[in-house]
């Protein structure tokens, strides 16, 4: 399965766009909704990615949950996503079935108080 498809990758682009607008108007930063989960089926890992750097397409940013209890806001490479394997040698997927339920703050502070990602 292919993580980022051709419209995840562009809506992704384009939250990393309006964020570096925002930041070059000196504005607040946004609060984008996930746009894409993906987790590995054999690991406890889970990646909620808001956008991908417009310069370099290949980091995105979002909130991270290796599975140690401690999941933090982030970038992350895909190419390194794409790479990694799990416990059983399993690639990481794509949530087909994730719909965000809120901003990307509301499931950080969430997932700080609890120690990992609901979604």
């Amino acid at each position: 399965m292919k993580l980022l498809t051709k419209d995840i990758r562009d809506r992704l682009l384009k939250n990393g766009c309006i964020r570096e607008q925002l930041a070059e108007d000196g504005k607040a930063e946004a609060d984008f909704y996930p746009v894409v989960k993906l987790f590995t089926p054999d690991a406890g890992c889970t990646w909620l990615l808001t956008e991908l750097d417009p310069e370099d397409p290949d980091i995105a940013f979002g909130l991270c949950d290796l599975g140690l209890g401690c999941p933090e806001l982030g970038a992350v490479r895909i190419s390194e996503l794409e790479s990694l394997r799990g416990k059983l040698g399993l690639p990481i997927e794509r949530d087909i079935h994730f719909t965000p339920s809120k901003t990307i703050s509301a499931y950080a502070a969430e997932a700080r108080a609890c120690g990992y990602i609901k979604s």
